[in-house]
C-alpha cells in the first residue's frame, strides 16, 4: 500500500494553524473568544431591602383588598366565637360574593356601640399591634369594629314576640344551633322591618350581646348601614385547637322566604 492509500496519513497545515484551532475562524474560535459579562447582582442590603418593600406592598393590597385579621374582645358571640379568638375576614363579601342571612359578619361601629378606644392611650404592645395592623399582619387592635351574625336584610321582617321565645324572620320561626344553649334565642321583645341599604345583626350569646336587638330596645336604633360592612369571618385561625370554618349558620335559614 502506498503513502496515498493509508488512511492514516498525515496532513499537512499551514504554517499559522496550531492544533486545536479552526484557520477559518468558526466553532473553534468562537470558543475561546471573551463571553459577555452578565448583568451584576445587587449588593446584600439593596436586595435585601427591595424584597422587604416588595413583601409589604403584597400585605398591604392583600389587607386592603382580600382578607384582613380581626380578634374577638368579648363573649358576645360565644360559643361560636371564644373571646381572644383570631379569625380571618374576607373582603370579597360583600361585593365578589353575596352575604346571606346566617354569615358571621365584621362591621365599622355604627353608632358607638363600643365605649372607649384601645388606642386612645396605647401601651407598647398596642402601639406594635397597630403597626402591625397597618399592613395586615395583626388584628385591629382599636375596636372599632364588631362581629355578630347577620340575621336580618333589607325588607325582612324581624320578629321576638316575648323574652325566651324563638327568633322569627318572614314568618318562619328560627332552629338556631350556633347561639348559647344556656339561653332562649330573644332576650328582649320587639318586631322592626329592616330598611333598604341596612341589615339586622344579633350576638350568638344573645343575653350577653349589644347587638341590634338590644339597641333597638334602648331606642338608639338597632340597624347596621350595609357600607359599613367590612367583610365575612370565613375561619378561627387562631388558637391552632380551634382552627375551624365559620359558614354553617346559613342552614337556619334555609325556608326563610326573600319576602316577608
Amino acid at each position: 500500500m502506498n503513502e496515498t492509500d493509508d488512511p492514516r496519513r498525515a496532513v499537512s497545515l499551514p504554517a499559522d494553524a496550531a492544533v486545536g484551532e479552526d484557520p477559518s475562524g468558526g466553532a473553534a474560535a468562537e470558543a475561546t473568544a471573551p463571553r459577555p459579562r452578565r448583568g451584576q447582582r445587587l449588593p446584600l442590603w439593596l436586595d435585601t431591602l427591595v424584597t422587604m418593600v416588595v413583601a409589604l406592598v403584597i400585605a398591604v393590597l392583600v389587607k386592603t383588598f382580600l382578607i384582613q385579621p380581626f380578634y374577638i374582645p368579648s363573649a358576645s358571640m360565644n360559643p361560636t366565637l371564644l373571646q381572644d379568638d383570631k379569625i380571618l375576614v374576607s373582603k370579597l363579601t360583600p361585593g365578589v360574593f353575596d352575604l346571606h342571612r346566617g354569615d358571621v359578619i365584621v362591621f365599622e361601629d355604627p353608632d358607638d356601640w363600643i365605649p372607649g378606644d384601645a388606642t386612645e392611650n396605647p401601651t407598647p404592645r398596642v402601639r406594635v399591634m397597630m403597626v402591625l395592623s397597618m399592613i395586615g399582619l395583626a388584628p385591629d387592635p382599636s375596636q372599632d369594629h364588631l362581629v355578630k351574625r347577620l340575621v336580618g336584610v333589607s325588607g325582612d321582617h324581624v320578629v321576638c314576640a316575648e323574652q325566651g321565645s324563638r327568633l322569627e324572620v318572614n314568618g318562619v320561626a328560627l332552629e338556631e344551633p350556633y347561639i348559647n344553649p344556656e339561653t332562649p334565642a330573644c332576650k328582649n321583645a320587639f318586631d322592626v322591618t329592616v330598611p333598604d341599604g341596612k341589615v339586622w345583626v344579633m350576638g350568638d350569646n344573645r343575653y350577653a350581646s349589644a347587638d341590634s336587638a338590644w339597641h333597638e330596645t334602648q331606642g338608639d336604633g338597632g340597624f347596621v348601614d350595609e357600607s359599613d360592612i367590612t367583610g365575612k369571618a370565613e375561619v378561627i385561625f387562631w388558637p391552632a385547637s380551634r382552627w375551624t370554618g365559620l359558614g354553617e349558620g346559613r342552614e337556619a335559614f334555609a325556608d326563610v322566604s326573600d319576602q316577608p
